[in-house]
């Protein structure tokens, strides 16, 4: 009989195409990965990995145990979700993750709800950002990832996954104190047509949606800084390089020669929870949607 443990080797390395990913993803070394490798050959009694330049590949048999591996680990998921649905309790494990403002705007009131209330649910989380997190939820390694798009700009969800809606965080512009527009109610993006932007780093999503949004109002950014923390980029703010648009989950003090104006647009974030559809009876993945729920309704109170 096939051995779960080596299956699920076998499908980590088809996920992560290599012995080094497969091994961060179970949290084992990398010797561990291929011994189970070796154990799972002598099952089957065929060649399922071949090397690959420094690397490895999987053979046209280790392709194909991998595709069963795949189905069969997402029936044991099921199986998990029922017996635990049935059961009613809340225990285990569960793995989130989140982007950074999500992470810190959420997370610190969130799990705590979830160690007092469910005292036996062991609650692991991860900072990354959504694309990345949307992918650890599909090949297993996140149970739950919470996620965000804009108005205008829609993040890609794939099928296979459920999700919830958290809260819709608004944006302000934030600027140097002795900017013309500093004392204004609201602002239209368009008026900073000949400013220097801060941004998030190249390749995220939300430089994405910037560069989109502003050229969709005819400016074409000059952006002269990038920072994947928001409170860097406010001290970039504050020392008067430029302006930026900030979102309010998770933001945290302003420092001083920073002013902040709402956008006039209806611009919004959307932020939303995503786990895996044959998780979705479980009731620690319900538990802890609950808890990132009542943190997100805190949070907009305050």
């Amino acid at each position: 009989m096939l051995n779960l443990e080596r299956l699920r080797t076998l499908d980590a390395l088809a996920r992560h195409g290599s012995v080094s990913g497969a091994a961060d993803g179970l949290h084992v070394t990398t010797s561990a990965v291929s011994q189970q490798m070796a154990k799972l050959e002598r099952e089957v009694g065929q060649q399922l990995l071949a090397k690959n330049g420094r690397g490895v590949r999987l053979t046209d048999a280790g392709q194909l145990l991998a595709d069963h591996a795949a189905r069969i680990l997402s029936q044991v998921e099921l199986a998990q979700s029922d017996i635990e649905a049935r059961r009613g309790q809340v225990v285990g494990e569960v793995r989130i993750g989140a982007f950074p403002t999500a992470a810190r705007g959420l997370f610190p009131a969130a799990i705590s709800t979830l160690r007092r209330q469910h005292p036996e649910l062991g609650v692991q989380s991860r900072e990354m950002e959504p694309e990345q997190a949307i992918r650890h939820v599909i090949r297993g390694d996140l149970d739950l990832a919470v996620v965000l798009d804009w108005s205008n700009k829609r993040l890609p969800v794939p099928g296979g996954l459920a999700q919830a809606h958290l809260l819709d965080d608004a944006p302000d512009v934030a600027m140097p104190a002795d900017h013309a527009l500093a004392g204004r109610s609201e602002v239209d993006l368009a008026e900073f047509a000949e400013d220097e932007w801060v941004s998030w780093p190249e390749g995220e999503f939300c430089h994405e949606w910037l560069v989109f949004t502003l050229r969709s109002h005819g400016i074409e950014p000059r952006i002269s800084h990038l920072a994947g923390e928001h409170h860097t980029q406010l001290a970039l703010i504050a020392a008067g390089l430029g302006v930026c648009v900030t979102p309010r989950l998770g933001r945290g003090p302003v420092p001083e020669g920073v002013a902040l104006v709402p956008v006039r647009q209806q611009m919004q974030r959307h932020v939303y929870a995503v786990w895996r559809t044959d998780a979705d009876r479980r009731p620690s993945i319900r538990a802890a949607v609950t808890a990132l729920r009542a943190a997100a309704a805190t949070g907009s109170e305050r």
